[in-house]
């Protein structure tokens, strides 16, 4: 039999981190562990109440699993089909199913990577995510955190300030942009606008600038845009990328929102089927969850990983960050 045990991790954050719809100065992500008493295998769960996710309901339903026979399951073909019986948010979904995968490459002395078919994690640049903020606070930030040793920077803005800040920040910096508006706006025309105002030569793309539901306005939008668009809310467990094909230049995957790594696998197939540029992303998250990620993300085009460098304590020193890139400790 196998022993399964769920830990809270309260995560407090160096300063508020505001997107468009909310912000938050702390965070609680889970931590799973799997054990045969010798093999042990982590997961961690970020739960995001964008798609309905709470620390409570999260804890409701791992106990739902227990009661369903997770402690004797005896393969990832049993596991996969409990979690398909008692569907769990995807958060969950994925610290369980990423537990005993882990488990079992520890098991089998096999590398993770290898078991999803994967490059192997290599040193990966990830971008740095700023906040919104006041437009006058953006240099002070970007020297506090010592900012210029990335090579890319990523821009949370809203439709308020949102040209001001891209404006102070390329203004600030030298560094290629990625504008992150999280469903921030609603009129197409408004949004480009926005899009036609933004300087074509240094930031890279655009992700998810109007909600998901607004599929036909995307679909409109899409070959009009200055700038690439790249879906993130859009993306989640399951997706239709021919569909998201006409909306979206790019993908934005990120592990917590697949539910799994061999959900995440196929989402990227699909994605390169569909000639669709590549982004492994993440939420706020331990190095745990970061260190998962890397197992996939040199297959992809772009990472944007530093959700644990927002952390005020992290607590498992996994990953390693040096001059914007991530390296593996162990």
């Amino acid at each position: 039999m196998l022993y399964w045990r769920i830990e809270a991790l309260h995560l407090k954050l160096k300063y508020t981190w505001k997107i468009a719809r909310n912000a938050s100065n702390e965070k609680t992500n889970f931590l799973v562990q799997v054990s045969d008493g010798t093999f042990n295998g982590f997961g961690e769960a970020a739960p995001n109440i964008r798609y309905g996710e709470t620390p409570e309901l999260l804890l409701k339903q791992y106990q739902v699993l227990l009661m369903a026979g997770l402690a004797n399951v005896r393969s990832m073909e049993e596991l996969l089909e409990l979690l398909t019986e008692h569907t769990p948010v995807n958060a969950l979904r994925f610290a369980v199913e990423s537990a005993y995968l882990h488990y079992f490459c520890q098991h089998k002395g096999i590398a993770v990577h290898a078991l999803l078919g994967q490059e192997a994690p290599r040193q990966q640049a990830t971008c740095f995510s700023l906040p919104i903020m006041e437009v006058g606070e953006v240099q002070q930030f970007i020297d506090q955190n010592q900012l210029y040793r990335f090579q890319s920077l990523k821009l949370k803005v809203n439709r308020e300030q949102g040209l001001d800040l891209v404006q102070e920040v390329l203004r600030i910096t030298d560094r290629p942009l990625v504008v992150d508006a999280n469903e921030g706006w609603h009129e197409p025309d408004d949004l480009m606008h926005f899009l036609e105002k933004l300087d074509k030569r240094r930031v890279l793309f655009v992700e998810q600038p109007m909600p998901a539901s607004h599929v036909a306005a995307y679909a409109h939008i899409k070959d009009k845009s200055p700038l690439p668009l790249v879906a993130d809310e859009s993306v989640t467990d399951q997706v239709d990328m021919e569909l998201i094909r006409s909306q979206f230049h790019g993908v934005n995957i990120k592990l917590m929102k697949a539910g799994g790594y061999l959900n995440a696998v196929r989402l990227l197939k699909e994605a390169r089927k569909y000639g669709l540029m590549t982004m492994m992303g993440c939420m706020v998250e331990t190095t745990l969850g970061i260190w998962s990620a890397m197992q996939m993300s040199s297959s992809f085009d772009f990472a944007d990983l530093d959700g644990f460098l927002i952390l005020e304590e992290e607590p498992f020193d996994l990953i390693r960050e040096k001059d914007g890139m991530l390296y593996l400790k162990q």
